[in-house]
């Protein structure tokens, strides 16, 4: 079996009882023999960028629907941005298999509303509703999102983000497809990002180019992409990096239920963490600080 395809079909397996639908039975999904852990004794360091001044507190958001095409295929795009006049930096964000920019509305929101221009596409073949769905597409799609970044920066929203300022962000399928940013299909424009219930299947670990730092947030009972798995995929950073364990967490309810007790960990520790990456924010390290729950080399 070729690679392309062997790896498809693991991430097939791993991932078909979905990603933001109810809770499906366990399918557990063991970590490579390739990829057990070693912690790198000196990460790579990455530089943050020049201090930005952060905005006021609580913008208000609107979103706007664009759609792209990319060699016959149909991007849906929402992005949010604050109301509030002035470049920002901006999060690329990809959803998880049966999921939907929407879904994740109050995470996203969020994360705007604290100055940053969020760009949610909707994958062509694994969102909701699909005319045909396909577990396998979930590899096109790491070029499906550097395709939609670009379009966004050329055109009229991209006179709202300041380009140097970029990071990625994803849930489950939608992670692995940002880990694929940041291996082989790393997109060179990003200077962090963020990975919710993920890990490398079918995208790798061979982490390419210039050091990103990488925010991982995993639950230790998902049972559908384990925490084992993306504890593999994150000992394979060579770069800054953090991983923060949700106790008893599953697969959906931290990143999509603001009602979940973990919610609001999620929340705050991605924010401050897209803060020290993109606004060179220097306090929001000190929320970084590892703990039991956090491991931390930012």
């Amino acid at each position: 079996m070729r690679p392309r395809k062997l790896a498809a079909a693991v991430l097939a397996a791993a991932l078909v009882a979905g990603c933001t639908t109810d809770q499906a039975p366990a399918r557990r999904v063991a970590a490579s023999p390739s990829a057990a852990p070693t912690m790198q004794g000196a990460l790579a360091a990455v530089q943050l960028p020049p201090p930005l001044a952060l905005p006021p507190a609580g913008l208000a958001v609107s979103s706007q629907q664009v759609t792209y095409t990319r060699q016959g295929r149909t991007i849906r795009t929402v992005v949010w941005a604050p109301d509030r006049a002035g470049r920002y930096p901006a999060v690329l964000f990809s959803h998880g298999l049966n999921g939907t920019p929407e879904s994740f509305a109050p995470l996203l929101q969020t994360w705007a509303a604290a100055g940053f221009v969020v760009i949610a596409p909707a994958y062509p073949n694994t969102t909701k509703g699909a005319p045909s769905f396909d577990v396998y597409d979930v590899l096109n799609q790491p070029d499906d999102a550097k395709y939609v970044l670009g379009q966004v920066l050329a055109g009229a929203l991209g006179k709202r983000i300041d380009a140097t300022r970029l990071a990625a962000a994803g849930h489950s399928a939608g992670a692995i497809t940002t880990v694929g940013l940041f291996t082989a299909a790393r997109d060179p424009r990003l200077r962090a990002g963020v990975i919710l219930a993920g890990s490398g299947l079918g995208v790798g670990t061979d982490f390419q180019g210039t050091p990103a730092a990488l925010f991982f947030v995993h639950g230790s009972a998902d049972p559908l992409v384990t925490y084992e798995s993306g504890k593999a995929t994150y000992d394979q950073v060579p770069w800054a990096k953090a991983m923060l364990t949700i106790p008893g967490g599953n697969h959906n309810d931290p990143y999509l239920r603001p009602s979940s007790a973990a919610y609001q960990t999620v929340a705050t520790s991605t924010l401050q963490f897209l803060r020290l990456e993109l606004y060179g924010d220097a306090k929001a390290r000190s929320s970084l600080a590892p703990t039991t729950d956090l491991d931390s080399h930012l």
